[in-house]
């Protein structure tokens, strides 16, 4: 493809302007935590701005070296069912095809892929794909990674038929932010626009789950690979944390909405950036994110605000749906236990809280959400719980 990968930050411009001890700084983040763009990307940002918020996405911050969080946030491990394969809700299998990608998010939530441990992604997937023909249940086969786009198109092909191949599964995604990061991955390769129309038929549809930050992200060969994918076609939607200094203001948010539905992008989530290491200087309090998303949707049309408000946590996807000046409520939107569906929680405020673990006090080995069964008042709603 046309564009190139620069792994070796030695090479960037910005960084010899460095004075010697900043350059040394950065060094020390990228041995822990790596750093990997494209051209394209880098010539989207102004280096002159100090606060560009894409360089804020791929360009190393010496403060990453806080090692605050721990690296697997959302438990990913315990519904690890085979190598790279996760069967964490009941209708979705997530398959682990590579652990690299076109770029390196610096606020990536499993950035423990690109550092030193054993390998999590599976080359040989055919005893994945028998695991998902045993379980009828599973509908929806998540390709994700690192980004499945990074690999060749016959290897994406050769897995994508296999999938198609089994009745009950009805959508295939695609995890990626290559649209951003090299759109001439998708725009220069036939073979691959063929695969997505083929792999679509009148009854199951592929969607590309796109990962744009910031409307900047949307450059002129980004909207003709989207326009591509689309004629072939795949559904596109859109998932982004809030993001400190990236996307953590509602004009910002609001214009990337805006703009990606002008374009038939659906968004689709808003997550709360989850507490990995080295990721806090990219976060934003929980109640703060809301308020953030609530001022964005003012100005967005019904199209443009259809994202949920959702923390990953390892018990399932856990949505924010509203605050008082006393009080947060949750839902589990997704739960990896099916009992769970039902509940609500509610919890005081907290303008400190940046998970959802922050919420309560928390004792591993005990169960720390204590049931509230309301009957009348001060609620109807018999799956309430309280924290």
């Amino acid at each position: 493809m046309k564009d190139q990968y620069i792994t070796d930050i030695t090479r960037i411009p910005f960084f010899q302007t460095l004075k010697e001890g900043e350059q040394e700084l950065l060094k020390q983040v990228v041995t822990r935590f790596p750093f990997k763009a494209t051209k394209h990307y880098l010539s989207l940002i102004d280096w002159n701005n100090p606060y560009d918020p894409l360089k804020r996405i791929i360009f190393p911050d010496p403060r990453e070296l806080d090692l605050s969080g721990c690296y697997d946030p959302s438990r990913e491990e315990q519904y690890t069912v085979q190598h790279g394969l996760q069967h964490k809700y009941k209708e979705t299998a997530l398959l682990l095809l590579s652990d690299e990608c076109s770029g390196i998010c610096r606020f990536c939530f499993r950035k423990r892929l690109f550092m030193d441990c054993p390998r999590q992604t599976v080359k040989d997937y055919s005893l994945t794909l028998e695991y998902v023909r045993d379980h009828p249940e599973i509908t929806d086969v998540l390709l994700t990674g690192g980004d499945p786009l990074i690999l060749s198109t016959s290897r994406l092909a050769a897995v994508i038929h296999e999938i198609r191949e089994i009745d009950h599964i009805n959508v295939i995604r695609i995890g990626t932010k290559t649209l951003a990061y090299n759109p001439y991955r998708i725009s220069e390769d036939e073979t691959l626009i063929n695969l997505i129309k083929s792999a679509c038929t009148p009854h199951k549809k592929v969607y590309i789950m796109a990962h744009f930050n910031h409307p900047a992200e949307l450059s002129k060969e980004t909207l003709k690979a989207i326009y591509m994918l689309q004629q072939a076609g795949a559904i596109i939607v859109n998932q982004t944390p809030i993001i400190d200094g990236v996307n953590a203001d509602p004009k910002v948010l609001t214009n990337l909405f805006n703009s990606l539905s002008a374009i038939g992008v659906s968004p689709y989530y808003v997550f709360q950036c989850r507490p990995t290491i080295g990721n806090h200087i990219f976060t934003v309090p929980v109640e703060q994110s809301y308020q953030i998303l609530q001022s964005a949707y003012k100005d967005c049309s019904g199209l443009a605000k259809r994202a949920r408000f959702i923390m990953s946590h390892s018990t399932g996807k856990i949505e924010v749906i509203g605050q008082n000046s006393h009080n947060i409520f949750m839902r589990y939107h997704q739960a990896a236990d099916p009992d769970n569906y039902h509940k609500v929680f509610i919890a005081q405020t907290n303008p400190e809280a940046r998970w959802f673990d922050d919420y309560k006090p928390f004792t591993p080995g005990t169960n720390p959400i204590r049931e509230w069964l309301f009957e009348g008042d001060p609620a109807s709603s018999p799956g309430a719980v309280i924290i």
